[in-house]
């Protein structure tokens, strides 16, 4: 029911809803980041290395950089500890996992906000796809939460004491969605607090993942990210059916009160979070006047200096013009329910489905395609993604019935095939960006460069919801959607001229050249 740009998008978005919030990703990416995600459209994409030692050297910088449990794994011959795609889990991965898990675990409420939206507050597909795009805003301006968390240690911790935090601001949005908000307006607002929960937590657990993957290749990195993911991709396993039926029995406000206990579990894993306290006298030391405003300088500085090069700045490109395509997901989501009669609960099934397809998608570029290069995951996910992206004009048609195939079972189909695709596009994605990531920036530049992904998602859904407007799709009306569909997925072929932007490695190459440029 989506195209393989959709799935990515929706891979990293919050939601991961998440990382994007609402997204209708699937999400920042964001949890990116991803998470994010994604989800929202945000809708799922990468991690390189650049060298600015020569700018690591003050003391703040130093003192960013502690060991950590990763560390002392390393210098052993032997661990103690369990592994998950093939990566240790430490207290610190742990941590990592189990937010990420809330990620997706988040996607409980997706399907809730959907209706809510449509059903309870009227909207129709283009306001919907604007609020989901305005709830998204915060995984834009990630660098700032990047920089608070590097820069500002908070009660003497520069990441337990965000996750801490983070959770809580979570709790707070779902529990305003359960009790008070009534209009567009304020349902745009808490989600965006609870975009910004998920933001926030996924800039400081993805700066513990770019601190193990520095220096890595490609494969290594992409084992983290694949733990990184395949939590995600578990909690929405978990709430994935759940999603649905919950609508179903016991309504939407019902949903959004269970999912505010859910980011209550990042506040808890934050003491597992293995991190050097920072006693008052060094915290005074680093936030006082002109020690803490040059260092602010050094970091701005030293951000713009790792943007600007080439083998940053050109993949970071191609990837905003890769998510910035249009997806027609609000009107297909209207269609689907108003014209087809999909049901919440049958629509947490293909929850489920999806859910376990992504679990799927992190194991086929595990396991297949960590090892290509990345030229060639975009070109054949991208070309795959279109073609089977236009078999929704088959359903939005009917054609699929004359075929013998029910919309139930032909919706479960597609929407499992492009999620596979989707993820496994989306996973070399955060690998690149990881890899880019200079010591001492780990934060700030890897948030910079995933803002600037879920910017191409925001501006694709925008883009989306303008096409949708002209072509006269309403949540009643889809004369025009089938051309909709075919325009969209078309779109998604025209970065492809520019696949020349990425780096040509491929795999378990270290790529020390690239590295210290």
């Amino acid at each position: 029911m989506a195209s393989v740009g959709s799935a990515a998008r929706e891979a990293y978005d919050e939601e991961a809803a998440v990382r994007r919030p609402l997204e209708l990703d699937g999400r920042d990416g964001a949890t990116a980041s991803s998470s994010d995600h994604h989800r929202p459209g945000g809708n799922v994409m990468p991690r390189y290395q650049v060298g600015t030692k020569g700018d690591t050297s003050s003391r703040h910088s130093e003192e960013r950089r502690q060991p950590s449990t990763d560390d002392v794994r390393k210098s052993k011959p032997g661990s103690r500890y369990f592994t998950a795609f093939g990566v240790d889990l430490s207290p610190d991965n742990m941590a990592v996992a189990i937010v990420y898990f809330v990620q997706g675990v988040l996607g409980l409420a997706r399907l809730a906000v959907s209706f809510y939206l449509k059903d309870d507050l009227h909207l129709d597909p283009a306001e919907t796809a604007v609020v989901t795009g305005f709830s998204s805003l915060p995984w834009l301006i990630k660098p700032l939460y990047g920089f608070i968390s590097d820069s500002i240690p908070l009660f003497g911790y520069r990441r337990r004491s965000y996750l801490f935090l983070s959770g809580l601001l979570g709790a707070l949005s779902w529990s305003l969605m359960a009790t008070v908000v009534s209009s567009k307006y304020s349902a745009a607002s808490s989600i965006l607090l609870g975009s910004l929960s998920v933001a926030f937590s996924d800039v400081v657990v993805d700066s513990m993942v770019v601190e193990r993957a520095r220096g890595e290749s490609q494969s290594t990195s992409g084992s983290l990210q694949s733990l990184c993911w395949g939590s995600s991709a578990f909690g929405g396993i978990v709430s994935a059916y759940f999603s649905g039926s919950l609508v179903d029995t016991y309504g939407v406000r019902f949903v959004f009160g269970v999912t505010a206990f859910l980011p209550l579990m990042t506040s808890a894993v934050a003491v597992l979070v293995n991190e050097h306290h920072i006693s008052s006298g060094e915290r005074t030391t680093l936030l006082s006047g002109s020690g803490f405003v040059e260092s602010s300088k050094q970091h701005v500085r030293q951000l713009w200096t790792s943007v600007k090069q080439p083998n940053i700045l050109l993949p970071t490109l191609f990837i905003f013009l890769w998510q910035a395509t249009p997806h027609s997901d609000s009107a297909m989501f209207f269609f689907i329910t108003n014209k087809l009669g999909f049901t919440p609960e049958f629509l947490g099934r293909v929850k489920l489905v999806t859910s376990f397809a992504s679990l799927l998608g992190v194991g086929l570029y595990n396991y297949f395609l960590k090892e290509v290069s990345l030229r060639k995951i975009f070109l054949a996910t991208t070309i795959i993604g279109s073609a089977l992206g236009m078999t929704q004009v088959l359903l939005v048609t009917g054609l699929n019935r004359q075929f013998g195939i029910s919309d139930e079972w032909f919706s479960i189909g597609d929407s499992l095939i492009i999620t596979v695709l989707g993820q496994a596009s989306f996973m070399p994605v955060l690998v690149l960006a990881a890899k880019l990531c200079p010591p001492g920036m780990e934060a700030t530049l890897f948030a910079t460069l995933m803002s600037i992904s879920n910017a191409g998602s925001v501006t694709g859904g925008l883009v989306g919801a303008g096409l949708t407007r002209i072509f006269g799709v309403t949540r009643d009306t889809f004369g025009n959607l089938p051309l909709l569909i075919v325009v969209c997925n078309l779109s998604s072929l025209l970065p492809l001229p520019l696949l020349g932007l990425l780096p040509e490695e491929s795999g378990d190459t270290d790529n020390g050249e690239t590295k210290n440029n």
